[in-house]
């Protein structure tokens, strides 16, 4: 068993305080909490009478979109840089 030290931060998203823990540092986890909280911000600007479970699920599923997106454009540099070494 590996001894891997788990930090312990208390923030604030969308008003409402959270523990997390993790073993990023805590300026990471601070981050992460950050983004949210601005992408939550964000999707209520243009959708105010949503209630917050409905705001969570929709911040959600663009953070994930974002990601596979990103993931499929990683995936295109790798394939373009692996097709430049072949040649």
């Amino acid at each position: 068993m590996t001894n891997v030290h788990k930090s312990r931060i208390s923030v604030d998203i969308y008003g409402q305080q959270y523990i997390i823990m993790g073993t990023e540092s805590p300026n990471h986890i601070r981050l992460v909490a950050s983004l949210v909280n601005d992408k939550m911000r964000e999707i209520h600007s243009k959708n105010p009478n949503l209630d917050v479970n409905k705001l969570a699920v929709l911040t959600a599923v663009n953070a994930v979109n974002e990601y596979l997106k990103m993931k499929d454009e990683l995936e295109q540099l790798k394939l373009e840089q692996q097709k430049e070494k072949d040649y």
